[in-house]
C-alpha cells in the first residue's frame, strides 16, 4: 500500500452529524466495494457523506495507483507523469456532455466514468443524468470496464469504481419528508422515478434513505467518529476477506440465513442478480463483525439496504 493517507485533507467523517444509518451504509460500501444510492431531501447531507467516502477507503496499492495514473495520463490529466497516490474522486455534473461522462472523441479517450477507476464516482441528482449515460453505467457496474465503439472499432477502458449516487425523493425534493408540502403531481413523481431503470437499480447494492438532521444533532458538542477509526475497520474487513479467499472460501450462510433469504426473495420479488448482491453485502457485514459465517442478523441488515425507507425509491 502507498504511504499517502486517504482523507489527509480537511474532509472527515467526524464532521458528519447524525445519520447513523447512512454512515453505516458507507462503511459497508467501503469494506465491500458496494455501489450505493442515497435518497433524501435537499440539505440532508448526501453530498457531504459521499465526499467523505474516500476518507474511509484503504490507501491504494502500487498496482492500483499505476492503473488509475495511467488512465489519467491517457486523458491528458497527469501532465507531470508522477504516480498518483490518492484514489480518484470524480463528481461530474448531470449537465456534462455525454463524451465528457462516457468518453469519446475521434480518438476515444476516457470520460468521467473511467477516470473514477479504483476510486469513487459520485453522481448527484442521479435521475437528471441523460438516459444514455445511465445505460452505459450498467457495463462498468457489472464488469468493471467500459467499452466505447467509434468508427467501426471499439476501445475498452478500466472502470472499476464504487458508485455513490444521490437523489431527491421527488422533483421538488420534499415528498414524504415532513419538511414542507410536496408540490409534485403523481405523474411528475412517477416520471421522475422511472428515469432509473430496474436493471440499473438492480446493480446498486445499497439503497439508503438520508433524512433531515434535527437541530439537537447538529448542535451536539461531542464529535462524531472520525474517518481514521472507520477506515481501520474497513481495512480489517478487507484483510479478513482476502485471507479467507486465499484459503479458498468465503463466509457461508447459516441455515437460518438461507431460509430468510428464500422468504425475502419471494416477498420482495428479488431477481437472481439481486439475491447474489444481497448475499455479497451480507458477507461484507460478516467480515466487518469478524464472523466466520453469515447469520440471519447479517442478512437482515443486507436486505434492509435493498428496500429503502419512505425517503427512498
Amino acid at each position: 500500500l502507498l504511504a499517502a493517507s486517504q482523507g489527509s485533507g480537511v474532509e472527515d467523517m467526524a464532521e458528519v452529524r447524525g445519520q447513523p444509518t447512512a454512515r453505516r451504509a458507507l462503511e459497508v460500501a467501503a469494506a465491500g466495494g458496494h455501489h450505493t444510492l442515497m435518497c433524501g431531501p435537499p440539505g440532508a447531507g448526501k453530498s457531504m457523506l459521499a465526499r467523505r467516502l474516500p476518507t474511509i477507503l484503504p490507501p491504494p496499492s502500487i498496482e492500483e495507483a499505476i492503473e488509475f495514473t495511467s488512465v489519467h495520463s491517457i486523458a491528458g490529466l497527469n501532465r507531470s507523469g508522477a504516480l498518483m497516490t490518492e484514489r480518484p474522486f470524480r463528481a461530474p455534473h448531470h449537465s456534462a456532455s455525454g463524451a465528457g461522462l462516457i468518453g469519446g472523441g475521434s480518438t476515444p479517450s476516457p470520460g468521467e466514468i473511467s477516470l473514477a477507476h479504483r476510486g469513487v464516482l459520485f453522481l448527484d441528482e442521479l435521475p437528471e443524468f441523460p438516459a444514455q449515460v445511465l445505460n452505459q453505467l450498467r457495463e462498468p457496474l457489472e464488469d468493471g470496464r467500459l467499452t466505447i465503439a467509434r468508427a467501426g472499432r471499439s476501445l475498452s477502458f478500466p472502470s472499476c469504481f464504487i458508485l455513490v449516487a444521490a437523489m431527491n425523493p421527488c422533483p421538488c425534493g420534499y415528498h414524504a419528508t415532513g419538511m414542507r408540502a410536496c408540490s409534485c403531481s403523481d405523474q411528475a413523481l412517477s416520471r421522475y422515478r422511472t428515469r432509473l431503470s430496474g436493471p440499473l437499480l438492480d446493480r446498486i447494492d445499497i439503497h439508503v434513505g438520508v433524512a433531515r438532521i434535527e437541530y439537537r444533532e447538529l448542535s451536539a458538542k461531542e464529535p462524531a467518529e472520525p474517518s481514521a477509526t472507520v477506515r481501520a475497520r474497513v481495512v480489517a474487513a478487507r484483510r479478513r476477506r482476502s485471507l479467507m479467499q486465499a484459503a479458498g472460501g468465503e463466509p457461508g450462510l447459516t441455515a437460518e440465513a438461507e431460509a430468510l433469504l428464500a422468504r425475502a426473495a419471494l416477498h420482495m420479488a428479488l431477481s437472481g442478480r439481486a439475491m447474489k448482491r444481497v448475499a455479497a453485502v451480507a458477507r461484507t457485514i460478516a467480515h466487518l463483525s469478524a464472523s466466520d459465517e453469515v447469520g440471519p442478523g447479517h442478512l437482515a441488515e443486507a436486505l434492509g439496504y435493498r428496500r429503502p425507507d419512505e425517503l427512498a425509491l
